[in-house]
C-alpha cells in the first residue's frame, strides 16, 4: 500500500478517534475505582456553582437569554468556574511505518493503526493520571482552576478547615475510640443532619504506619494481619472504631500531605463531582462533553501522522468543610 494512502483522512476523525480513546481500559487509579466523583458531561466551558452556608451546588444550564435562577440573602452566591483544558500531541511519522511489516501483515495500514492505538493509550494513561490528581486534590480541598493553579475551596468560598488531632504513639494511650468519635461528630455537624452511611479514611504511608504501630489499636491490627493473610488480601484497608482505613500510595506529584488523613463520609450524592466540558473543536462546540477527545490529522506532504488527546475536567467537593483532616500528634 502507499503511504499517500495511509495517510487518509477518514482514518482519522474526531469521531473515529474519540471513540478509539474512551473505549480503552481504564488504567486503575484509586479514587477512581473507589466511585466517589459523580461524573456529567456540560455543553458550556464553565461550570457555574452555588454556594450556600459552605455547600456547593451546580447551577442548571439554561438558553442564552433565558432568566437565571434568583438568588437571595447574603448567604448564598454564585462563582463561575472555567474547566481546566488538558490537552496532549504525539506524532508518528512516515519512517515509522515505511517498510515495516507488523506481524501477519504486510500493509503499512495495519502498522500505523497499531502505532496510532499505542499512542492514544499513553496520553489517555497521561489523563487519567492528572484526573486522579485533581480529585485527590479535592478530597483535600482544593481544585485546579483554568490556569493550572492550585486553589483552595476553603478560602474560595468561606469556610474553613476542620482538624482532628489522632495522638497515635507506640507507647502511650491516645484515647482512640474517643478520638474516633470526635471525627464523627465533626462530620455531622458540617452535614448539618444530612445522613451518611460510614466514614473512609484516606491515610498518607507515614500517617498508616503510625495508626498499625499505635498502642490502643495493637491488638485489633494483629488480628486484622491474621484474618487478611488467611484471606490471601494484600489491600492496605482496615476498619478500627468505626471508621475504615486505607493506605493510598502517591507519587512526588500526587500524593496526601505527610503524616496526614483525610476521613470523607460515605453515601452523600453529589459530595465530589466532576463536570466534562466539551472539546475545542467546531464539531463539539454546544455538545455535551465527554470524558476524553482524540483527533488526528495528516502532515504536509503525508511526512507522517499528528493527533492530539484532550479531557476538560472540573472535579470539586460540594462540601469541603465535611472532609476532617486528621493529624498523627
Amino acid at each position: 500500500m502507499a503511504m499517500n494512502d495511509v495517510f487518509t483522512p477518514d482514518a482519522f476523525t474526531l469521531q473515529t478517534l474519540t471513540a478509539t480513546i474512551n473505549n480503552l481500559k481504564f488504567a486503575p487509579s484509586r479514587l477512581q475505582e473507589l466511585g466517589w466523583f459523580e461524573e456529567q458531561g456540560i455543553n458550556t466551558l464553565t461550570a457555574s456553582i452555588e454556594s450556600q452556608d459552605g455547600v456547593l451546588s451546580l447551577v442548571d444550564v439554561a438558553a442564552r437569554g433565558a432568566p437565571g435562577k434568583p438568588v437571595t440573602g447574603t448567604s448564598r452566591v454564585i462563582r463561575d468556574f472555567r474547566v481546566p483544558h488538558l490537552p496532549q500531541r504525539a506524532s508518528i511519522m512516515a519512517d515509522e511505518v515505511q517498510g515495516v511489516r507488523a506481524f501477519g501483515s504486510e500493509t503499512e495500514a495495519e502498522m500505523l493503526s497499531t502505532r496510532i492505538n499505542e499512542r492514544i493509550a499513553i496520553m489517555r494513561r497521561n489523563l487519567d493520571y492528572t484526573i486522579e490528581a485533581h480529585r485527590l486534590a479535592a478530597v483535600m480541598g482544593n481544585f485546579y482552576d483554568a490556569n493550572g493553579s492550585l486553589i483552595s475551596l476553603f478560602t474560595t468560598f468561606g469556610v474553613v478547615q476542620q482538624t482532628q488531632s489522632m495522638a497515635l504513639s507506640a507507647t502511650a494511650s491516645g484515647k482512640a475510640r474517643e478520638k474516633a468519635e470526635l471525627v464523627k461528630e465533626k462530620i455531622e455537624s458540617a452535614l448539618d443532619g444530612v445522613p451518611y452511611t460510614g466514614v473512609h479514611v484516606l491515610c498518607s504511608p507515614g500517617y498508616w504506619k503510625a495508626l498499625l504501630e499505635d498502642k490502643d489499636n495493637k491488638e485489633t491490627v494483629l488480628n486484622w494481619q491474621a484474618a487478611a493473610t488467611l484471606r490471601g488480601d494484600t489491600r492496605d484497608i482496615i476498619a478500627l472504631n468505626g471508621l475504615t482505613y486505607e493506605r493510598i500510595r502517591g507519587t512526588s506529584e500526587v500524593g496526601i500531605t505527610t503524616d496526614c488523613a483525610y476521613a470523607v463520609p460515605q453515601g452523600i450524592p453529589g459530595l465530589f463531582i466532576t463536570r466534562f466540558a466539551p472539546a475545542n473543536y467546531s464539531e463539539t462546540v454546544n455538545t455535551i462533553g465527554l470524558p476524553y477527545y482524540a483527533k488526528g490529522i495528516a502532515m504536509p506532504f503525508d511526512k507522517g501522522f499528528e493527533m492530539e488527546a484532550q479531557s476538560n475536567p472540573l472535579n470539586l467537593c460540594t462540601r469541603p468543610a465535611a472532609i476532617i483532616k486528621l493529624t498523627i500528634s
